[in-house]
């Protein structure tokens, strides 16, 4: 038993593998308070953590200071306007317009797996939410019932911990149990109070994940100050510029120590995720939809579910951190049959093409692509209506046989005598002015009626959460997918939202549109993958504005970022990885000077980045240098000798250039200790320098292993080049014990030049 309740003390105990969570409902009161959450401990008596025995006392000790205990206590369900004044979970309006709101215990329950989450959509059809989920019947939940009798509202309170984790998954959700409507305004998903002293009395530092268009997910890093610090989206997904992710942690924590708790969002919309420190150096974390442009009117018998969060704690510093969110989602949240297979290697047009090409050009790049052993052609944006550019034909998913003549059929069929994969890009969600869709149903798009509406790549977002419009949708993609053999779906979405009206809702209820157009996206890609099983989905949106852990309940993938620069990839990757298997990154290698950044990189760098994720080209094959397409050969065998230590192995962090300004390092270790890759990027070469000690980690220490350097397997070899090959050999250590690689670490040779990289096989031998 993993949760456990004493009816004496009235203390529920939550605990994972290594830590334990308490809550505790006062006596009189019925007001529950979360008095723990850390290193796992004991089940004793933690009702002094309640601190009900000193000032300012629970309100049934001293009613005439009952604002006091109010805006000090540990709430574990924050309510608003009756005393506490810090950021609430919860915020109500009633049908007198009042918005206070106090939720007392009421009962629990505890019970064997996990429950599915659903939201309804308008037409009343029930759309399953992404949520984790239990595999192996290892999964143990709690229920609390929260009541505001005066509102007569109910607040459903889980809980959920796996067998095999040391992750917390919760949930929320509100039911109307009264005669008349009440207003949600706001519903986090989590709240956690944590008093300052957790951290030695110290203020903690604050880690998020930021950015823009082809700069994702950078880490972030600044100290907690009183007040709020918030992350946040309110552009219809969850955005290039923020994660929902969030993680408080000691000052000098690192890879692989200090104290961290971190929260984030299964969740593909609009969120706010923050951290809050009053006058009495409590900390409130808090995660869930964000409040701006919602508000959801709650009808007499009506409920509203609210998404998951994901907790985690741990004193091992951001690997460990890492380790716990990657195995939660490998184990529990991705459901695509491709989680654990060795992915296609691909070749996607986009850079090679843009939107110049037709069947005969597509099949000069795949033929040439199979001789070097690619695996699949993915044809991106330009092959429907009349779209040689990117103002027109969006919504008109019909072949444009001008490029493609005889169709999707023909291609499918030439690629197939050639013996390649075919893979196919759509922006499903998305219209153009300029497309019969929207001279037909102007009105399916996403507008305010009388206002111009915003324009982002000259497109409008579909109304998807009108059943007729998503039905449509699904039809004209389904329709797609069955007229030829295809694959893969790159799923796209190139702009966010705004000018939230439709015609599908009620008046009053557009603050329902964003919730519901994330609900309505996900009835989409489930529809899409219980009709086509087989299929690898990758989702993108403009790069990596929606990579979340929504997304991966549906796509095992999702594309990183449009900047393919290797440079540039190292920050974006390292925030990525903090956060979610290497194996859902979208990697590419791409051509040279890069696209976007103009950056001219070596070909075997390019490589060695991109294969820390799903592994690609994005590139005109028929037109890089012969040397480089000589060694697509070699980077295809690579990938596929060492693919598994990436998709399944334990990711560690050695070095970010972004602190060392001159090299970066990581390592993935399978759990068995066996094999680990070492990847090491010398991104600035200096003078009078010598070699560079690195310290592995995740080995067995009392493993003896040996270290191979990749691409020495053949005199020929582009991949690690004889000058490479010498340097390490006058360095190479022989065989030691894991203890010594992890403490004495290596010594890696500095490299001629800037950008250089050499990748490592570290092999266990006894």
């Amino acid at each position: 038993m993993r949760i456990y309740y004493d009816e004496e003390s009235r203390l529920i105990f939550i605990e994972t593998k290594s830590t334990t969570m308490c809550l505790a409902i006062t006596d009189t009161e019925g007001f529950l308070n979360n008095v723990y959450y850390g290193i796992k401990i004991q089940r004793d008596d933690l009702r002094y953590l309640l601190r009900t025995g000193v000032g300012p006392f629970v309100p049934s000790v001293n009613e005439r200071d009952r604002g006091s205990y109010l805006d000090c206590a540990r709430f574990e369900f924050p309510s608003s306007g009756a005393g506490d004044y810090r950021p609430s979970a919860v915020t109500v309006t009633d049908d007198k317009g009042h918005d206070v709101s106090q939720f007392l215990y009421k009962s629990h329950r505890i019970y064997e797996g996990k429950d599915k989450l659903f939201a309804r959509m308008p037409e009343g059809v029930d759309v399953r939410m992404p949520s984790t989920f239990d595999v192996k019947s290892g999964a143990e939940t709690l229920e609390i019932t929260l009541s505001d009798d005066v509102l007569g509202l109910e607040a459903k309170l889980s809980y959920s911990v796996f067998e095999d984790s040391d992750a917390i998954v919760k949930s929320v959700k509100l039911i109307n149990k009264s005669d008349s409507p009440v207003t949600i305004n706001r519903l986090h998903s989590s709240s956690l109070d944590l008093d300052r002293g957790v951290w030695g009395d110290k203020t903690p530092d604050v880690v998020t994940l930021s950015g823009t268009w082809a700069r994702e997910r950078h880490i972030d890093r600044r100290s907690l100050s009183r007040g709020n610090v918030e992350v946040y989206s309110t552009r219809g997904e969850t955005s290039h510029q923020f994660q929902p992710f969030m993680a408080l942690c000691d000052k000098n924590a690192g890879n692989d120590h200090g104290k961290i708790y971190a929260q984030t969002l299964i969740w593909s919309g609009n969120f706010l995720c923050g951290s809050s420190m009053d006058q009495f150096d409590n900390i409130r974390s808090y995660i869930g939809i964000n409040p701006e442009h919602f508000a959801w009117d709650l009808k007499s018998g009506e409920s509203f579910q609210a998404p998951e969060a994901v907790l985690v704690y741990t004193e091992k510093g951001f690997d460990e951190m890492s380790h716990i969110f990657h195995d939660l989602f490998r184990d529990h949240l991705i459901r695509s049959p491709y989680l654990h297979r060795e992915r296609p290697v691909l070749i996607n047009n986009w850079e090679a093409t843009y939107f110049d090409f037709d069947t005969d050009k597509l099949i000069n790049i795949a033929s040439e692509a199979k001789k070097c052993g690619i695996e699949m052609l993915v044809m991106d944006d330009g092959w429907f209506g009349v779209r040689n550019d990117d103002n027109s034909s969006l919504g008109d998913w019909t072949v444009n046989e001008e490029k493609l003549p005889g169709g999707l059929k023909v291609l499918s069929d030439k690629l197939e005598e050639i013996g390649m994969k075919f893979g196919i890009w759509f922006e499903p969600e998305m219209v153009s002015p300029d497309s019969d869709l929207y001279r037909l149903h102007p009105d399916w798009a996403i507008a305010v009626p009388g206002r111009k509406p915003c324009r982002m790549r000259n497109q409008y977002v579909l109304d998807i959460t009108r059943s007729e419009v998503r039905d449509h949708v699904y039809k004209c993609v389904s329709d797609i997918l069955k007229s030829a053999k295809i694959s893969y779906v790159k799923w796209d979405m190139n702009r966010q939202l705004s000018d939230l009206g439709s015609e599908g809702l009620e008046p009053g209820s557009m603050g329902r549109l964003s919730y519901l157009y994330t609900i309505a996206v996900y009835d989409l890609q489930g529809r899409l993958l219980e009709e086509f099983p087989d299929l690898l989905l990758e989702n993108c949106s403009g790069g990596g504005a929606r990579f979340d852990g929504g997304m991966l309940f549906y796509s095992p993938q999702i594309w990183c970022s449009d900047d393919t620069d290797a440079y540039e990839r190292l920050s974006i990757q390292a925030g990525t990885e903090m956060l979610y298997p290497l194996s859902t990154m979208g990697a590419h290698v791409s051509a040279s000077p890069n696209h976007i950044t103009g950056r001219s990189m070596p070909f075997d760098v390019r490589c060695a980045v991109a294969l820390s994720g799903t592994f690609g080209y994005e590139l005109d094959i028929t037109k890089i240098p012969e040397e480089d397409r000589g060694a697509i050969p070699e980077q295809v065998e690579i990938y596929h000798r060492y693919g598994e230590i990436v998709r399944e192995g334990d990711y560690y962090r050695i070095a970010s250039e972004a602190e060392t300004d001159y090299f970066d390092a990581w390592m993935s270790v399978l759990k068995d200790g066996t094999r680990a890759l070492l990847t090491y990027v010398q991104c600035k070469a200096y003078p009078n320098g010598k070699g560079r000690c690195i310290k592995l980690k995740g080995l067995d220490p009392d493993a003896v292993y040996e270290l191979n350097l990749i691409g020495t397997e053949r005199d020929d070899s582009l991949f690690c080049g004889r000058e490479k090959k010498k340097a390490w050999e006058d360095l190479a250590p022989g065989a030691l014990s894991g203890d010594t690689l992890m403490n004495a670490g290596i010594i890696l040779p500095l490299l001629p030049g800037d950008y250089a990289q050499m990748m490592f096989e570290i092999k266990r031998l006894a």
